[in-house]
Order: C-alpha cells, then structure tokens, then sequence
C-alpha cells in the first residue's frame, strides 16, 4: 500500500484507506494492508466508490490526510486562467454602453449586481488556485454563481431582443464573454472522480432531510417573491395624494426577458435543493453560495435604486409643470421585497447551516461494531470481492 492516504476513526478503532497494487482498499489500521476489509478497481469509478464508502462512515473531524488521485495540473490551470479572463472581460464590460447607450458603471444600481459576480468568480479562482478541498469548494462556489447570473444575462440580451439591435451596447458583448469564460473555468476546474455529490438523504440523522427542505422552501419562496413589483412610487400635491404606482413585475416584461427571470427562478430553486444534497455537505454551501450572491446583489439593487430620486417626466409630467403644482414623489418599496429579502436571508443561514460540522455519533454507514472491533462488510457498487 502507498504510504498516507486517508485514516479515521470510528466507533473506537481506526481505519485507513489507500491504494496498492490491485487497487483502493479499506483495511484497519494497524493490520497488514495485503488483508482489506472492502477492495476497489484502481479506476476514476473505483477511487469515486471507495471514497463515497469511506465518506460515509468517517466521524466528524476524523480524517488526518487525504490523497485522492490527483486531477491533471493543465485543468486547473486552464480553469484559473478562464476564470481570470472572465473576470477581465467583466471588468471592461463596466464601463462602455451596456444598454440602449447607458453604462453600468454610470448607474450605481446595475453596477453593484455585476461586481458582486466579478467579486464571486475572483473568489472562485483563488480558492482553486489553493487546491486541495479549496479547489472543489471553489469550482462548485463559480458554478453556482454561473448558473444563477446565466437568467440575468438573459434578460438583459432578451432587451436587445425585443427592442433592437440598436440597444445592444459593447459593455453587453463583454459581459458575455465574461460570463461563458467563467462558466467554462468553473466547470474545467472541478476535478472529476472525487465521489462528491448530490445524495438522497437518509432517513437517520434527520438534518439532511431537514436541510433539504429549508433549502428547497427558502429558494422557492425567494424565487416567487422575485416576481412580483419592488419599486412604489407616490405623487403628492399640497392638495394631498395623487397617485400610486408600483414598477418592476418581471411578468410585465416582453417575453425574452420573462424568460430570462423565469430562468432566474428556476435555477434558484435547483441550485438550492442540489447543494443541500450534495455530500461532503461543506461542498454544497459552496454550491449554495454561489447562487446566494446574486439574489443579495439583487437586494442591495433595490434599495439603492430607491434611495436615488426620480423626476416627474418618467410619469409623463414636465418638470416645470410638476414644480409649478408642487407635485412631490416619494420612494419606497413594496411587501413582496421585503418577503423576498427574508427568504434570502433564510439561503444565507441555510449555507452557514451546511458548512457547520456534523455531530459525532450521527453518521450512518456500516453495521456497529465494537470498539477496536472490524466493521461488517456492505456491499458496495463497483466493489470487486
């Protein structure tokens, strides 16, 4: 057997996984590695089983040192340097016209959800640079970001789809090629055969069925109160009010960009219930992270847009008549965001929730055994016996 590999302890007595001539194996530590308890084919498929195996059974903070088969150096590399190109890309995108002539950067309210992505997928190549666990964790942090943001950028091409190509601006065209860069980096940089995961929860312990449906009830409300009006609008005159309007339904919208916040909403909802799946559980906050970051960007949007005052011509009312009747107009927002900001809220502590360690005693995995004893063997898919 290869010196190292990965040692735990469970139920008093340790154990150690490795890898020899015919393959992965499991064997107590201590005894002649040549006599394993479970043994593996010497595959990306065999290292994913015998590690799913070993995953399960490990005690909270048991494993000493882990050497899974290491993924070729060239797919990180390239993942980092598309990763970095993405964000360059992005950075660029701020400044020259995004839509219809505006730039993000001139708009404080657009620009603050796109570095917040920038920021995510700078994150996410740092923490693959790392390596190790950091590399996974930050592959699947970048994926989930992608596949979040890949519904707002949607939208905003279904604006150039629906209203012209004279609205597309060069600010757009990067923000693109940012986003399939990054979505290309995230996706290169995730090492393969690691036997990581989304899994059905068992039945005992109850946390991960429990997170599971924290997840999937926060992201579905997140997703709903996404939809309806934010923005409220009142106009008052001395006489007293005038007028209330609420703005930004996403079903308003021409069909393009509905289908670009409709895509918004979905993957919310998938990115979430997979993450709460996934195992190691660590791995799938990253996951939920990752698609985390633009709903509170999303947030942090609103409220600077409302903090910004609006003149009376977006009302179809000339400033000079408005100052002469002494119209006065009043933000603020609706219940639906605040609703949307507490199911936000909610994700945020539900990845806190799944970066928590897990409670000795609660892993369930192979038959009970004595202390000092052997574990009962299970089958296992790809076993060789």
């Amino acid at each position: 057997m290869t010196a190292g590999g990965v040692t735990i302890w469970y139920r008093g007595a340790r154990y150690q996984l490795g890898q020899g001539q015919h393959g992965y194996a499991i064997w107590p530590a201590g005894s002649p590695p040549a006599q394993p308890l479970e043994w593996w084919p010497p595959t990306p498929a065999g290292w994913a089983a015998a590690w799913a195996r070993f995953n399960a059974v490990e005690e909270p903070g048991s494993i000493a040192h882990l050497s899974p088969p290491a993924a070729p150096a060239g797919r990180r590399a390239a993942g980092v340097a598309l990763l970095a190109a993405g964000v360059g890309c992005g950075i660029a995108g701020l400044f020259p016209a995004y839509l219809a002539g505006a730039s993000l950067a001139s708009h404080p309210d657009l620009l603050v959800p796109h570095v917040a992505y920038l920021a995510g997928w700078a994150a996410s190549a740092l923490l693959i640079v790392a390596g190790g666990r950091r590399r996974r964790g930050g592959a699947l942090l970048g994926l989930g970001l992608c596949i979040v943001t890949f519904g707002f950028f949607f939208a905003d091409l279904g604006t150039v789809i629906s209203g012209g190509g004279h609205l597309l601006g060069p600010g757009l065209v990067l923000g693109l090629i940012g986003w399939l860069a990054c979505t290309a980096g995230a996706t290169l940089a995730f090492p393969p055969g690691t036997g990581d995961g989304p899994r059905r929860p068992r039945a005992v312990p109850a946390g991960p069925a429990l997170a599971l449906a924290v997840a999937g009830f926060a992201a579905l409300g997140a997703a709903i109160a996404f939809a309806p009006s934010w923005d409220s609008y009142t106009l008052r005159t001395p006489s007293g009010l005038l007028h209330y309007v609420t703005a930004g339904n996403a079903f308003a919208n021409p069909a393009p960009v509905i289908a670009g916040d409709v895509a918004v909403m979905i993957t919310l909802v998938v990115v979430a219930i997979t993450a709460a799946l996934w195992r190691p559980a660590r791995l799938g906050a990253a996951l939920l992270a990752g698609a985390v970051i633009p709903m509170v960007a999303e947030a942090i949007s609103a409220l600077i847009q409302v903090a910004e005052p609006i003149s009376s011509s977006a009302f179809g009312i000339p400033p000079a008549q408005a100052a002469q009747a002494g119209l006065t107009i009043s933000t603020g927002l609706t219940p639906a965001f605040w609703v949307y900001c507490v199911f936000v809220i909610a994700l945020l502590l539900t990845t806190g929730w799944l970066l928590r360690p897990s409670r000795p005693g609660r892993t369930a995995g192979w038959a009970a055994a004595p202390p000092g004893g052997a574990p009962a063997a299970a089958v296992a898919r790809d076993r060789v016996s």
